[in-house]
């Protein structure tokens, strides 16, 4: 196949082809917004999984449909060592600039650019640390008004006065919120905080926010409602109709189709986890020689496709640990090889590696910190990664 017409697209939060199997999250959030700018009560949204389930392509997709509705939009991806107090004022700037020009009173306008611009200047210098994004130059700053430097009063005030010149359009404000998990709890409790007084308020502005598994046990341990204040959706991998669809409809585009037993290889190999199937579905067009594509042109591309996520998905990652940690997550995986690479617990890897649990927390904590594995209940660790185990097992 001629691989400049090669429809797939793996790729970091790359928006593939066919958004396939999100239908249902995409057409919740379009109630969510127009319930939210006409005034009725409605929850913001929280995304959990696996890496490489589109958590951000389908964050994107959502803010897409805010824009498309004028919405006033910014996003942020949470670090964890960064604070979020400017990173969204940079996000609350965006969308308030998006709503603004078509305000008709610049007073108001200038009222809330002046509000964001005394939230952003609130920053200590610590969290000022690595970043050069100043507030809006032109503003005066409001004093008195999302500057007393407790971060959940300051962001119910500074939501308050953006989300009411939104109002005033029909519209709202969205902030999308990727790698949530990565906010520090402290911050997280305050981001809850205005959310729910927000939400009173009956102000239109929603929060979407998008992270690993464990994100809603993390919500939940900020804020004791946070069970309530949120609608979570769990982003998992492709059931078959959907996997065949994100490689058929694309492939349709350039008059080509796949055999069943091709079908049936690709989803053997993938799972139906949405990246495998752009990297496995774009090798497999590559060596395909003719239409339909079938089961030889699958097997020909399969180790290719092998090789490169060895190095950019899996490997990578495994190289950001120390040897403490490789070990750690060596055993998870030889421990794995039984139960297909599910929660295994902490004290059988202490076992496992013949050390007292207590000796191992350091590594633990690290992997959490990196975002390579996730403590899935109370004493139990699993990788955030799907295959994670099996790459180690194959790498051994």
């Amino acid at each position: 196949m001629d691989p400049i017409r090669n429809p797939y697209a793996p790729g970091a939060g790359q928006r593939p082809p066919e958004l396939a199997g999100r239908d249902r999250e995409l057409q919740q959030f379009e109630v969510t917004l127009e319930r939210v700018a006409a005034g009725r009560p409605e929850r913001s949204m929280v995304l959990s999984g696996l890496r490489g389930v589109g958590k951000t392509v389908l964050l994107n997709a959502l803010r897409g449909q805010a824009v498309g509705r004028a919405w006033g939009t910014g996003k942020i991806e949470a670090r964890p060592d960064q604070g979020v107090r400017i990173p969204i004022a940079q996000a609350v700037h965006a969308a308030l600039r998006e709503v603004a020009h078509r305000h008709r009173d610049p007073e108001r306008v200038e009222e809330a650019t002046g509000v964001l611009k005394s939230f952003a200047l609130r920053t200590s210098q610590a969290d000022r640390k690595g970043l050069r994004w100043t507030p809006p130059v032109d503003a005066v700053a409001v004093r008195g008004r999302a500057d007393s430097g407790d971060l959940e009063l300051d962001l119910v005030e500074l939501f308050t006065d953006v989300a009411a010149l939104a109002r005033d359009l029909g519209v709202g404000v969205g902030l999308f919120i990727d790698e949530m998990q990565d906010i520090a709890t402290d911050e997280l409790a305050a981001l809850c905080g205005a959310c729910h007084e927000i939400s009173q308020q009956g102000a239109p502005l929603v929060v979407v926010g998008a992270g690993l598994p464990h994100l809603p046990v993390a919500l939940a341990a900020s804020k004791s409602y946070a069970e309530r204040l949120f609608r979570y959706v769990t982003v998992d991998r492709l059931p078959r109709e959907m996997a065949e669809r994100a490689w058929r409809v694309p492939a349709s585009t350039e008059g080509v189709t796949f055999t069943t037993e091709a079908l049936d290889e690709l989803y053997r190999l993938t799972d139906g986890y949405p990246y495998f199937v752009q990297a496995y579905g774009k090798v497999t067009w590559d060596a395909a020689l003719a239409d339909p594509i079938g089961p030889a042109d699958v097997e020909a591309a399969a180790p290719e496709a092998e090789a490169e996520l060895a190095v950019g998905f899996f490997g990578a990652r495994f190289e950001r640990a120390t040897p403490a940690e490789r070990d750690y997550m060596t055993a998870m995986a030889e421990l794995g090889s039984e139960t297909g690479d599910e929660p295994v617990a902490t004290a059988d890897v202490a076992r496992h590696l013949e050390r007292k649990p207590q000796s191992l927390s350091p590594a633990r904590d690290g992997l959490i910190k990196k975002g390579l594995v996730y403590s899935a209940e109370r004493g139990r660790v699993a990788f955030t990664v799907p295959h994670f185990g099996r790459f180690l097992r194959t790498r051994a």
